[in-house]
């Protein structure tokens, strides 16, 4: 403890001066202080969670720089052969680029049962990732006339999801030079613990070989192999496999169970070049059982090689174990996890395909917890989760919502009552409480795992900690009384005073304030809804203030920003919040603002960090339009739909020029889950003590004798189910069925037509002819 507390004594900042400037660096203390001016000053200058996220990315990016371009002759992921192309849209000039990373294909999806943790993925082009973060298996068709097909080096292949009660399966196929090539990927339960399968189907108009490849890498770049090492199966559909072993020493050996012993194998180090250079020569030996390949370096590459037979075909099916602590002890089908969820029907088979591919991304990424992805994003943070929970309340995956609700209090410091995911994030409380009421709300109940007396003491810290976090009101600062600076969402810009962060927390003290007064909690409801009051008070201030600095009404990100891309974050009060009315003018001049000048591809073109188009936030933009009964939302879902990629996937953000991914996941969970909650609100949704009935159905669904339907929805008044049959003159039938008490009143607001306002109690509604 003396000599801990003699080197606080040490002039610390003064040697790190010194030794800096001694190797000729420049000062990096002036530096940091120089790059925290560009910000708000806060508590937290970045999440240490985001930081070493980013260590990692880049430490990866650092490695990919050394090993790819200096040997572009080996056979790379799709998203490398497309950046290092000069002749491609994807192409980046490395130059003085320290870290070479996946920017401009970010795309990949996860298959999966609804019982298992594990997300192996597919890449565009069928590159298989089946080990978390980890090596990839890849196939291709060698001729003997010395032609092959690498589907990773095609411009074009067609890729899509299979997906009904049973399975789901990712279905890749490639064709050129006479020779074709489909794989089909999907996960199965066997027994106690669920196999990756994977199945390839060759053809060729001449001799050739069906090439399965060991890759060291993934859709980030490079991923070391140690050793390969090739051994007999059991007979019985294990005819050869192969233990693969990563960079660490003593690490967990995968096995991959190939179904028949290969021709030959093909095995190669880092410094004798990839495998398939010497595969493509024809080079390639009998499997030997007992000579491993390995590599220093850690850049095995290995194929095995099957012949086509004298039709041109060869099919080979092979299976890897996922790890056993990612199944559940509970199976459960697609069909039993489907069981009850809302089923639309509309003539509209590409939007219809989406939101059922969303539904199977809900449930994958839902099993042991709420991820927002299945690779870059396999973690937790309360933004992605209140929206990815709001998603499965609204299509009735209710149990799978409440499971997740269960682990929020332990996550919850008991110290403060911070909903602590990520430091410096201040949107988060309001985000627990809100997503917290809004299963309440749905549900009439409190969510499983505590007590209803704990739940209340978990909402009383939350609400707490907002209060106590807030700034002094009587100043004159622009942010008085509001939340601190703080890092929020990242694509709202560096550390700031953000209204998102403000407006969440009006909200979620506002909504915990009903679940309280349902609880009989009424001192606690009547002290969240002063607090709420209070706060919403000094953003008010704020945002006059706002008005008079910037000439017109707007939400700037915070009170001292001007209009950017991040004003996007204010409007959280519109959706999902509802915290001001549809039609509230400083709401709806930021969304003409962002529209007129942020909108690329007919999305929402988020210029901070993210530098793409971002599906879910278009999807912000449409609900809060048709919510204020302007049709121009339904433009804005028809080009998330034209955004998505093969498999019915949205990456976070997608390039402009590629249509790939170009930030986040390539699977983003929020996105699937606002195609969702998107196509629930077209048919039904709350506002007010009212029901919301057809405010963004597609008047191209309206096809008389094409009934289109929507549900079983959950709502606070119960489950509801909508249907409409379309008539030629425009007088359609709408009929709605809720399983529980009668709202305020039911509201039809299909697009074009003047709403109607009828009584709770009514079940259905004939819209006049069109132009009467």
């Amino acid at each position: 403890m003396r000599l801990l507390g003699a080197m606080r004594w040490l002039p610390w900042r003064w040697l790190v001066r010194r030794a800096a400037r001694s190797q000729g660096f420049m000062d990096p203390l002036a530096l940091m202080a120089r790059f925290r001016r560009f910000s708000q000053p806060s508590e937290v200058a970045e999440p240490i969670e985001l930081l070493r996220a980013g260590m990692v990315f880049h430490a990866r990016g650092l490695i990919n720089t050394r090993v790819i371009q200096h040997n572009l002759d080996w056979v790379w992921p799709y998203w490398i052969e497309q950046q290092f192309n000069p002749h491609s849209a994807a192409f980046l000039p490395r130059a003085f680029s320290l870290t070479h990373i996946n920017l401009t294909h970010r795309n990949w999806t996860a298959v999966g049962q609804p019982d298992c943790a594990a997300l192996p993925l597919v890449d565009p082009r069928g590159l298989l990732t089946g080990v978390e973060d980890g090596w990839s298996l890849d196939a291709w068709i060698l001729a003997d006339d010395g032609t092959a097909l690498y589907p990773a080096r095609l411009d074009r292949v067609e890729q899509w999801l299979e997906a009904d009660d049973t399975d789901l399966v990712i279905i890749t196929r490639s064709e050129a030079q006479g020779l074709s090539l489909e794989s089909r990927a999907r996960v199965v339960r066997d027994g106690d613990r669920h196999w990756l399968e994977a199945t390839y189907h060759a053809r060729g108009d001449r001799p050739g070989r069906l090439a399965i490849a060991l890759r060291p890498y993934n859709p980030e770049g490079i991923s070391f192999v140690r050793e390969v090492r090739g051994e007999p199966g059991e007979g019985d559909g294990d005819g050869w496999r192969w233990q693969v072993q990563d960079d660490e020493p003593g690490a967990r050996r995968d096995v991959i169970h190939f179904a028949e012993r290969p021709a030959a194998v093909v095995g190669s180090d880092y410094r004798h070049g990839d495998a398939a250079l010497a595969a493509a020569r024809g080079e390639g030996a009998p499997p030997d059982a007992d000579t491993p390949i390995r590599c220093d370096t850690g850049l095995v590459t290995a194929v095995a090689l099957y012949d086509l037979s004298n039709a041109g075909e060869r099919s080979l099916a092979l299976r890897m174990p996922l790890p056993a602590e990612t199944t559940q002890s509970r199976p459960e089908s697609w069909a039993e996890a489907l069981q009850g969820v809302a089923r639309l029907q509309v003539p509209d088979e590409p939007l219809t395909r989406l939101y059922d591919a969303a539904l199977r991304t809900l449930l994958q990424h839902s099993v042991e917890d709420i991820y927002p992805g299945p690779y870059t994003y396999r973690r937790f943070w309360f933004r992605d989760a209140a929206f990815i929970i709001h998603a499965m309340l609204n299509v009735g995956m209710v149990d799978r919502s409440g499971r997740a609700l269960a682990h929020f209090p332990e996550r919850q410091t008991r110290a403060t009552g911070y909903f602590h995911s990520q430091e410096g994030e201040w949107d988060s409380n309001g985000q627990a409480l809100w997503i917290l009421a809004r299963y309440h709300t749905l549900t009439g109940s409190l969510p499983p795992g505590a007590r209803p007396a704990e739940w209340i003491r978990v909402i009383r810290r939350g609400a707490e900690w907002v209060a106590r976090k807030r700034l002094p009101a009587g100043t004159e600062r622009p942010e008085a009384g509001l939340l601190p600076a703080g890092f929020s969402a990242e694509h709202l810009g560096p550390n700031d005073f953000y209204y998102w962060d403000d407006d969440w927390a009006v909200g979620g003290l506002r909504a915990a304030a009903g679940l309280a007064e349902a609880e009989g909690e009424t001192e606690l409801a009547a002290s969240m809804r002063e607090q709420a009051d209070d706060l919403q008070a000094s953003i008010d201030r704020a945002q006059a203030a706002d008005e008079q600095r910037l000439g017109h009404a707007a939400l700037p990100a915070s009170p001292l920003r001007r209009m950017d891309a991040g004003a996007i974050g204010s409007i959280a009060r519109g959706y999902p919040l509802q915290t001001v009315a549809p039609d509230d003018r400083r709401l709806l001049a930021t969304v003409e603002y962002l529209l007129d000048t942020h909108q690329v591809h007919g999305g929402f073109f988020q210029d901070m960090i993210h530098s793409g188009v971002n599906a879910y936030l278009t999807l912000h933009l449409a609900q809060i339009l048709l919510r204020a009964g302007d049709s121009r939302g339904l433009a804005l879902i028809d080009a998330v739909a034209d955004l998505a990629s093969p498999t019915g996937q949205w990456p976070e953000a997608i390039h402009p020029l590629t249509r790939g991914g170009c930030m986040g996941d390539g699977q983003h969970v929020w996105a699937a889950a606002e195609w969702v909650a998107m196509l629930r609100n077209a048919f039904c949704r709350e506002e007010g003590d009212q029901l919301v009935l057809g405010g963004g159905i597609q008047p191209r669904w309206l096809i008389p004798g094409e009934v289109i339907r929507y549900g079983p929805t959950p709502t606070p008044w119960g489950s509801v189910q909508v249907s409409l049959q379309p008539s030629a003159d425009g007088a359609h039938r709408l009929e709605w069925r809720i399983d529980g008490s009668d709202p305020g009143g039911i509201q039809v607001a299909l697009p074009g037509r003047e709403p109607r306002v009828l009584a709770g109690e009514a079940r259905s509604a004939q819209l006049p002819e069109s132009g009467s």
